[in-house]
């Protein structure tokens, strides 16, 4: 059969990136004990195209991915290779969006539960380089250093989500950016709790008072001093309880 997405095209343009995007797929991802933990990922794959081809054949990344269920920076780099070559391209790229679970413990009764967090991974191949970014979105709690300084009892708390950006040339463990995050909120937040554990995380807060423009100082001197890491974007949105509005910080390092 005719094969119209090799014809020649006389534009004379180039396209950056030609694809797909939005394909959910099941994945396993790799967790830092080791173990491959499942989640759906919703998948983009792409190519660089030549101006001299008028398009590039969807069905191969589909059926590439397909054959390459497990995701770390090892196997990213092996499809983004297999990309390339099928398609016969000189660039290729990846994006997975997913969420990854992690078990914590309720911090008295000590009772399992799974939490949630966004991640993002983005890679690109570029002749024989290969960049690996992730993004991590952790949720936290804050409590608001001036409620507690001005009020007679109490202060106000809420949810927040500090997202942290790496771009890396070795991979790095979900759980030590999650790690990050929480350590540098007011408390970490949990699925499951028990009234001892209420009354813990509650005081915790308390006790560790943070605006956003504490938090995101924290995570940026924490994640500073991880190796190999070329730049970084740490963002923190707090969905106030008391106000009609998010606060918001935002640095690069």
């Amino acid at each position: 059969m005719k094969d119209v997405q090799s014809q020649i095209d006389e534009r004379d343009v180039s396209l950056d990136q030609v694809g797909i995007k939005d394909f959910v797929f099941p994945m396993q991802i790799r967790n830092k004990h080791g173990e491959w933990n499942s989640t759906a990922a919703n998948i983009g794959l792409f190519v660089g195209l030549p101006a001299t081809q008028k398009g590039t054949h969807m069905s191969r990344f589909v059926d590439i991915i397909q054959k390459n269920r497990k995701m770390d920076l090892k196997h990213m780099r092996r499809i983004l290779e297999q990309i390339r070559d099928r398609l016969e391209a000189e660039t290729s790229y990846m994006v997975l969006k997913f969420d990854y679970f992690i078990e914590k413990y309720s911090p008295v009764t000590n009772i399992p539960s799974l939490v949630n967090v966004k991640v993002e991974y983005r890679a690109s191949l570029v002749g024989d380089e290969c960049t690996f970014d992730m993004k991590v979105i952790t949720p936290v709690t804050t409590l608001c250093p001036c409620s507690k300084e001005i009020s007679d009892y109490s202060a106000h708390n809420q949810r927040a989500d500090v997202s942290i950006d790496i771009c890396s040339n070795k991979f790095l463990w979900i759980e030590d950016l999650v790690t990050i995050a929480e350590n540098s909120a007011s408390s970490p937040v949990y699925s499951l709790l028990k009234r001892p554990d209420e009354k813990y995380v509650t005081e915790h807060a308390y006790d560790n008072p943070r605006f956003v423009e504490d938090v995101c100082r924290e995570a940026k001197l924490q994640v500073s001093q991880l190796p190999d890491v070329d730049h970084f974007t740490i963002e923190v949105e707090s969905y106030e309880s008391i106000h009609n509005h998010s606060a918001y910080a935002r640095v690069n390092g």
